[in-house]
């Protein structure tokens, strides 16, 4: 019986995490979208920025609701790590393990640990600067001024390489992650096949999408 929970458990736990991690998604499709749009028309950046950044329901409810998200998806990810090299038997480790899986499935955490840093540093560089402008300092509005923001924080090499490193991983573990969410949440049927081929377009088009843009407004400004 005690086994049985443990099991119950352990799979909760990984539907849960599967579940925050599709919620995740659907947040980075829509940075992308919103940021793509500073490549081909700034005036578009920054009237969707303006409208993001003084909408109360987004402000208010979404994103407590997103960064409620990030923490527990990740935190599920070093719990469910744990479990699995606790339960994981002495011999296993003697075995191939590039021969049985992916670098990325194997080093899930690392790849993790790196895009949960990145994401420590996203908030600290574009939303706590934010949120000083209009609740701290209480600035009045410029709905023109998200677009320099935005290039001002690609001018340096540096940032902008490490920026690109970060969505490099995130590629890779989104590569093994969106696949491994669906077999959690028990998707499999006669669509599972062109969702997972969706799952690995995503992995390449949306973090590749985000390293073009940070190189664009790096050497075009």
């Amino acid at each position: 019986m005690a086994k049985s929970s443990i099991l119950s458990s352990s799979i909760a736990k990984k539907v849960a995490m599967a579940l925050s991690g599709l919620f995740l998604l659907l947040f980075l499709a829509q940075h992308f979208f919103i940021n793509s749009t500073s490549v081909f028309s700034p005036d578009t950046f920054n009237s969707i920025s303006h409208f993001m950044g003084n909408n109360p329901l987004v402000q208010f409810v979404i994103q407590p609701i997103l960064i409620v998200g990030v923490v527990f998806h990740f935190i599920m990810g070093f719990v469910l790590d744990f479990q699995n090299r606790a339960a994981r038997p002495i011999a296993y480790a003697k075995n191939n393990g590039a021969a049985n899986s992916s670098w990325a499935s194997r080093n899930m955490i690392i790849s993790g640990v790196v895009v949960l840093a990145f994401l420590g540093v996203h908030f600290y560089d574009f939303w706590v600067p934010e949120m000083v402008y209009k609740y701290v300092e209480v600035n009045p509005l410029e709905p023109t001024r998200y677009y320099g923001e935005l290039v001002h924080k690609f001018e340096s090499p540096v940032r902008t390489a490490l920026y690109s490193l970060s969505f490099l991983l995130l590629s890779l573990h989104l590569w093994h992650g969106f696949n491994s969410s669906m077999q959690s949440v028990g998707f499999n049927n006669k669509f599972s096949k062109g969702l997972h081929k969706l799952g690995y377009a995503f992995a390449i088009v949306v973090p590749f999408g985000f390293i073009f843009i940070a190189l664009f407004h790096h050497f075009n400004h």
